[in-house]
């Protein structure tokens, strides 16, 4: 059995990482300001991925995009950059809107913006999307800003009560296209798109080409240049294995699966929120540190559930696509698919997201006899045969039981109160505190703040935050 290179702590964003060994064209062949090349230097963006060096030229020339690419293939600058290009600081008005299908999605692109908005001061982001009040945010756009990354929903509420202007907007981007239409939102883009001035430009993102992105490009793109690319996923690092099953031992056969493989993080993908929440309480009954993601989950559940499985505190993720989709973690070790997806397209970007960077990733595949039409159909999209395997090869390699190396610490201290993740950290290494090499990522939310520690010294951790300060405050903690 192949073995899997495990840490213990994330690394950045795969749209962030880059190999020392990448080639290709550098950033300083574009037409950016000497301040943006400083920042891109600084944030280790040496060498363009594809899909920035395609798109790149065209967009910063003005040029509308519809630009397919998959998650991790480092989209987001591919948007950000010319739209920052052409903003006005001086200018307190929306000039840019960015539309995402998710709100965990909205999030990662504002935090990329931020970034790559440090080469310019004082540019103002906000993150326009459903599930927290919508007070503090239209509190928010009564002092301007200069850029909105959205849900199309929240958008839309915002519009109609009169609280967001758009009628300065030059750049409008939509993100994960093809999401969004899956999920409804074709309605919902085209009231935007119309209260959006029609000289902009206007630039396209989608990992697929459904039928809905050329109705959507021909209703609000002008002359938009087409850019696709491929996967920037290595096949040789995902190695792919199917097993057969009868749909009454599918659930039951997962942790199977996950005893004799010992990913230390997995995703696994249910095609329904049923099958998603059953899968997820029978893992839990079984002993596995084991999280569901599904559409009927609070904002604030929905958040701690992320930040555990992006921080290696949940051995297993069980999500739905929709519910998944913008999630990029930098190292996951395996992929299952509970069930088969009818798309060949979209089993090909659930097992894109393990063997990524270095590492080596399994995506393992449940079959039963009733979904052997589309695994055809997966293997005509790959051209290539599966590898399949009895289950009954399935043991497992250790008595010990599955546990996550790191465990969660949840701070009642809110992004609103100017808290920094230096903050967090000086307050558990400080005064005989923790080690700093037992301290893994540090989150920090609208409703609370997240440090993910060495599972072995989470007590400690937390005997200590709760006796110490925390720019000057006492904060009550507890382990997640």
């Amino acid at each position: 059995m192949t073995k899997i290179p495990t840490i213990e702590t994330i690394a950045p964003p795969a749209e962030l990482a880059k190999s020392a060994a990448a080639t290709g064209p550098g950033f300083a062949e574009l037409p950016l300001s000497a301040a943006m090349l400083a920042n891109l230097d600084r944030l280790n963006y040496t060498v363009m991925t594809p899909i920035q060096a395609a798109s790149l030229p065209p967009a910063l020339e003005g040029r509308d995009l519809i630009a397919q690419a998959k998650t991790g293939s480092g989209k987001t600058a591919a948007f950000a950059i010319p739209l920052l290009a052409k903003l006005d600081s001086s200018r307190f008005d929306i000039q840019a809107l960015v539309l995402c299908p998710t709100r965990e999605l909205a999030d990662q692109v504002t935090q990329e913006l931020r970034r790559l908005a440090r080469a310019e001061d004082n540019i103002k982001i906000l993150t326009l999307a459903g599930g927290v009040m919508m007070r503090g945010q239209r509190t928010s756009l009564e002092h301007g800003a200069h850029i909105a990354v959205g849900t199309p929903g929240r958008i839309m509420d915002l519009l109609d009560r009169g609280n967001l202007n758009l009628e300065h907007v030059n750049t409008l981007v939509l993100d994960e296209a093809d999401r969004m239409l899956d999920m409804g939102f074709y309605d919902d883009i085209a009231y935007v798109a119309k209260r959006v001035p029609t000289e902009r430009q206007t630039l396209m993102f989608s990992a697929t080409y459904p039928e809905g992105i050329a109705k959507l490009s021909a209703q609000f793109l002008k002359n938009p240049q087409r850019i696709t690319v491929e996967s920037q996923h290595d096949s040789g690092k995902i190695r792919q294995r199917f097993y057969e099953v009868a749909d009454s031992d599918r659930l039951h056969t997962v942790s199977h699966l996950l005893n004799h493989y010992r990913p230390v993080s997995t995703l696994a993908f249910c095609n329904t929120k049923h099958q998603c929440k059953a899968l997820a309480e029978l893992l839990q009954a079984q002993g596995f540190s084991a999280l569901a993601l599904h559409g009927e989950l609070e904002q604030r559940d929905r958040d701690q559930v992320l930040v555990q499985f992006a921080n290696r505190s949940c051995s297993v993720l069980v999500a739905t696509d929709v519910a998944a989709r913008g999630l990029d973690i930098a190292q996951l070790e395996a992929v299952i698919n509970v069930d088969v997806t009818p798309e060949p397209e979209l089993h090909i970007h659930r097992i894109g997201r393990t063997g990524r960077g270095e590492h080596e990733g399994w995506a393992l595949s449940l079959a039963s006899p009733k979904e052997m039409g589309r695994v055809s159909r997966i293997e005509d999209e790959q051209n290539r045969r599966m590898e399949w395997l009895d289950v009954a090869t399935l043991t497992p390699v250790s008595d010990e039981p599955l546990i996550p190396p790191m465990a969660t610490l949840q701070i009642q201290v809110e992004r609103k109160e100017k808290i920094r993740a230096g903050d967090v950290l000086g307050a558990l290494t400080g005064d005989g505190g923790i080690d700093g090499q037992n301290v893994g990522k540090i989150s920090i939310s609208a409703f609370s703040t997240y440090v993910a520690v060495k599972r072995e010294v989470a007590r400690a951790a937390l005997t200590h935050l709760a006796a110490t300060k925390i720019k000057g405050k006492t904060v009550r903690v507890r382990l997640l």
